[in-house]
């Protein structure tokens, strides 16, 4: 009950900053945060079955993978930054270019943690501990969350990053943690933890839709990229005119009076 309150909090506060945003904020953006915020949820519910390892994965994906990269798209933090007084609003600008922040949304950094999170879940005893302490259920289930969200945003960086990396290194980072999941979900089809149920159908639920969704995400990253790239390669082509910035001297009065003809 407490993450669905989170979330519906979330859900509300999202819709307020849209009605005080100093600018018509995309309807698009706002049905990704809904959508995204859903997605959450209803993974938080079906992360909870432990003992079933195809209904956890697929609570795992809603809530690791496909939740974060809707609300990677909601731009939460544009939004924050417009709809906000500029005086917090220039306080949220200073807070991300803090090196906290700027660690934290580095997909070097991002994207290894998640995928070193998800093995040290599946790939220790934590996840049969979590399935007896409720406390620690959730933890882990926001820890998901977060890192699958701070790992999307430092890959398509939809949201203002003043030291972004480049469209290759980004593309690097998402194609390792890809394989890094896609290795994981063929080492719980070989091993899977004791005591599951569907426990092959959920290793192959993993692989299966982590492909879909990297490959949502790595389309995404692709149209941002292109899109970028048509609006720069106008200008790059346009040719030099070195005698744009001269100006002509303006004509004196005389000069520009035409002298009379001689009738003919």
């Amino acid at each position: 009950m407490t993450a669905l309150a989170g979330l519906l909090t979330a859900a509300v506060l999202y819709v307020a900053a849209t009605w005080r945003c100093r600018a018509p904020w995309p309807l698009r953006r706002t049905a990704c945060c809904l959508a995204g915020l859903a997605a959450a949820g209803a993974g938080w519910a079906l992360a909870g079955a432990h003992g079933d390892l195809r209904t956890h994965m697929a609570g795992h994906l809603l809530l690791g993978m496909l939740g974060p990269l809707l609300l990677v798209l909601a731009a939460p933090a544009t939004l924050a930054l417009r709809a906000l007084p500029v005086t917090v609003a220039r306080r949220l600008a200073r807070a991300l270019r803090t090196p906290p922040v700027r660690w934290a949304t580095d997909p070097l950094v991002a994207v290894p943690l998640n995928a070193a999170g998800l093995w040290v879940l599946y790939g220790t005893g934590l996840h049969a501990a979590a399935a007896h302490r409720p406390a620690l259920a959730a933890l882990v289930s926001l820890h998901v969350l977060v890192s699958g969200y701070l790992a999307t945003a430092s890959v398509l960086a939809v949201d203002p990053a003043p030291h972004r990396r480049g469209v290759g290194v980004r593309a690097g980072a998402l194609a390792a943690g890809t394989a890094a999941h896609d290795v994981l979900a063929k080492w719980l089809y070989a091993a899977p933890p004791a005591g599951v149920l569907a426990a092959e159908e959920g290793a192959r639920l993993m692989y299966d839709g982590g492909t879909v969704v990297s490959l949502l995400t790595a389309a995404v990253l692709w149209r941002r990229w292109y899109v970028s790239r048509a609006v720069v390669r106008p200008a790059a082509a346009a040719p030099a005119r070195p005698w744009a910035a001269w100006t002509p001297r303006t004509a004196s009065p005389r000069s520009s009076t035409p002298s009379p003809q001689t009738p003919g």
